[in-house]
């Protein structure tokens, strides 16, 4: 058997990646400097941003100068959009440039380059313990959103082949598994758990007739939990990413699994929310990031997710600091199955239906999998039926991506201040 190569050291730029903390501010200070001068010249909504502050870019030197700028978050980038179509003043290029565009619940489009120099991802997946010569099967949608082609892109600048499973298909990603002895991972956790399930009943043996060593997962969390289960049962490495479809790669774990790592190409803030103010080491609030992307120059974007920082140093080598973990949502918009769902999405799907008084989305999680329900109280008159309910589950994935079960309640049973989407899952 052919040894298993090293997966627990190395760096994919080991220059920047372990920068003092001295040159790591210098060098994303002038990253920061010439992306805003150029976001001001070329994507009109930066300079609608900068403007409304009687900021001027020269005004920006350094990241604590970032508090200057208001936070732009996914709801407010969504409406932008819708005023300023399709990318709301965003866009920083001509469209000659741009080699893709991904449409993510909102709807929220987002651009990419035809010659990405974007390598954030990719430094996710070395972290994880991904080598030259891994074949990669990726399990997230090719569907409209940009994530698979990104892990795509980033396997590829490893010297990695990658293979398209998608979403679904358990059997036939199982086999492709085997047959082509895949040796990682690339996915949610959740459905790495059914890959489990499904190989067993074919009668796989996990570790003899897979061959996967390495994992990378994001979409959901990751308890400690469901990493030790899924590592013993593959005899594999299992590693998480942290990201959004708006502003790409913000942290990845190494091997030594104690937070994610911020990547050295991108301004990773958490601040207050209430005043945008930057917060210290262990001090919870929003997670807001500044990207060096000419593309789509995301800056001071918040991503509504609460988490905190530590400054601590990592025996891997990497310098930069790390996310501990992340901690819930600041407002309703709500991960599930790996896709953001909003109020507004879900509005769409009781808007189609007249029969419709009240609902609320109930997130929960059974044996590692999120489950999502309509709890829905009718209009006086209306009957419950079975027919009703498959009617508004088949309209739920048009508006929200991820399917979801409904079940009728006792007109009243909501309070007056319910939530729309009650997110009841908990992590250990």
């Amino acid at each position: 058997m052919t040894a298993r190569i090293d997966r627990t050291s190395g760096y994919y730029n080991q220059t920047l990646e372990t920068l003092s903390p001295e040159d790591r501010a210098t060098y994303q200070n002038a990253e920061l400097q010439k992306i805003v001068q150029y976001a001001y010249k070329n994507a009109p909504a930066i300079r609608k941003k900068l403007d409304s502050t009687n900021t001027k870019p020269d005004d920006i030197k350094c990241v604590k100068d970032l508090e200057r700028l208001p936070i732009t978050h996914k709801h407010e980038l969504a409406q932008l959009q819708q005023q300023d179509p399709p990318f709301g003043g965003f866009l920083g290029v001509p469209w000659n440039r741009l080699k893709r565009i991904c449409m993510s619940p909102g709807p929220i489009y987002e651009p990419e380059e035809i010659h990405s120099q974007n390598d954030r991802w990719t430094q996710a997946f070395f972290s994880a313990g991904f080598r030259k010569g891994d074949i990669g099967q990726i399990t997230f949608s090719y569907h409209l959103v940009p994530p698979a082609f990104w892990f795509e892109d980033a396997l590829h600048r490893l010297g990695c082949i990658a293979t398209p499973g998608g979403v679904g298909n358990t059997e036939l990603q199982v086999r492709m598994m085997h047959d082509l002895k895949v040796t990682g991972y690339v996915g949610t956790p959740s459905f790495l758990v059914n890959i489990s399930k499904k190989a067993r009943e074919v009668g796989y043996d996990l570790q003899k007739d897979l061959y996967l060593e390495v994992g990378f997962v994001a979409g959901e969390m990751l308890p400690d939990s469901l990493r030790n289960e899924l590592e013993a049962s593959f005899g594999m490495i299992v590693r998480q990413g942290y990201g959004t479809a708006d502003v790409g790669c913000l942290a990845f774990e190494c091997y030594h699994k104690n937070g994610m790592h911020f990547p050295y190409n991108c301004i990773v803030e958490i601040v207050d929310p209430e005043t945008g103010r930057q917060l210290g080491p262990g001090e919870t609030g929003e997670v807001v990031a500044t990207i060096f992307d000419q593309v789509y120059p995301m800056i001071r974007f918040g991503t509504g997710d609460l988490s905190y920082f530590t400054d601590e140093p990592c025996p891997c080598g990497r310098t930069a600091n790390r996310l501990v973990k992340i901690l819930g949502r600041l407002d309703q918009v709500t991960k599930v199955k790996g896709m953001f769902i909003h109020p507004d999405n879900a509005d769409e799907v009781a808007a189609r239906f007249p029969e419709i008084s009240r609902y609320q989305v109930v997130v929960t999680r059974e044996a590692h999998v999120d489950q999502m329900t309509f709890a829905i109280e009718l209009k006086e008159g209306v009957e419950a039926t079975e027919a009703l309910a498959k009617r508004i589950e088949s309209a739920i994935p048009n508006s929200m991506r991820v399917r979801g079960k409904v079940t009728f309640i006792e007109r009243g049973t909501l309070p007056e201040d319910y939530k729309k989407i009650d997110d009841r899952r908990r992590w250990n």
